[in-house]
């Protein structure tokens, strides 16, 4: 049992992702401590009452050496507590959870509209232009992909709104809650994946149809679509799945302004918010949503590819 590839495999990943959470907590307290200045006094305001400012540092455990700051800080995350709002005095963990689903749901949602427009576009343009034909399909293609990844979503975010908000009037101007609020925010958010995934299913469904089984299967005289769909497809996603899995953590950080152009309730409105307002608890306890997010993904992501290729985790081994 000790010696199986995959208990040696999810053993490393665990680790791995431990080491990383580890990291990313300790520099998101860092954060605090190296910013220039007094953050509670900068988040009160100068004209705060000194006692205030100085209950809150106390509150806050802001007098208390480092190490001693450092340790009560991993304990209280370990519980769950996530610290107290310099600006409102609230449990950060509260706002936390009730911004984060919305956010998971943008996230999510574009990624799958992402991913629906990604795989068949790119079958269909490698199966349309391999072996170099149709030139004119591959030139629209190439061009057209291009031009959508290189469009940043945050400017994307606003033509959409001046567009379809404000002069059509199709969509709200910002807001959450009715269906078609979600429209707006995930296009944005999902053009540019959805271009660069495309390129990228096109460029390994090209790679796997020149392999022998592919032509073995051809001179069976199988059906084309059963050749695509079945025999091609599943061995293109393999190493798709891969670059998926960063979209998805792209995607999570673009929230951060497309919820801005759009004023969505999630957690990337509310970091800016908290920057701004100098609300560093807050901050601290965001990026580390975020980038456990990111780390999880990943981690989700190489588990997903062990899975589907029990073979790339028996070589890694």
């Amino acid at each position: 049992m000790l010696d199986s590839p995959w208990l040696s495999f999810a053993l490393r990943r665990g680790a791995r992702f431990l080491a990383s959470m580890w990291v990313l907590v300790t520099a998101a307290f860092l954060m605090m401590h190296l910013v220039p200045g007094d953050p509670v006094r900068a988040a009160l305001g100068i004209d705060a009452p000194a006692e205030l400012v100085e209950s809150r540092r106390e509150a806050l455990g802001l007098n208390d050496p480092l190490l001693t700051q450092y340790g009560a800080y991993l304990r209280n995350l370990l519980s769950g507590d996530l610290g107290i709002s310099m600006g409102s005095g609230e449990p950060v963990s509260t706002m936390v959870i009730e911004r984060l689903g919305a956010t998971v749901q943008l996230a999510l949602l574009a990624f799958v509209v992402a991913a629906a427009i990604a795989v068949p576009l790119g079958v269909t343009a490698a199966v349309a232009t391999r072996a170099g034909r149709r030139r004119g399909v591959e030139l629209v293609f190439a061009a057209g992909s291009m031009l959508a990844a290189a469009v940043p979503e945050f400017l994307l975010a606003v033509g959409l709104v001046y567009v379809f908000a404000v002069n059509l009037a199709w969509f709200p101007v910002a807001g959450a809650g009715t269906l078609s609020s979600f429209v707006l925010p995930v296009v944005a958010l999902a053009v540019a994946p959805a271009a660069i995934l495309a390129r990228i299913v096109r460029v390994e469904m090209l790679a796997v149809l020149q392999e022998d089984f592919i032509r073995t299967a051809r001179a069976k005289r199988l059906p084309a679509r059963r050749i695509y769909l079945r025999h091609a497809l599943p061995n293109a996603l393999t190493a798709s799945l891969t670059l998926g899995g960063l979209m998805l953590t792209t995607m999570v950080a673009g929230t951060v302004l497309v919820e801005n152009v759009f004023a969505w309730p999630g957690l990337g409105s509310r970091i800016v918010q908290s920057i701004t307002a100098k609300d560093y608890p807050v901050v601290q306890a965001i990026i580390l949503v975020y980038g456990g997010l990111v780390l999880l993904v990943n981690l989700l992501v190489d588990i997903a590819l062990a899975l589907s290729d029990p073979r790339s985790t028996i070589r890694e081994a």
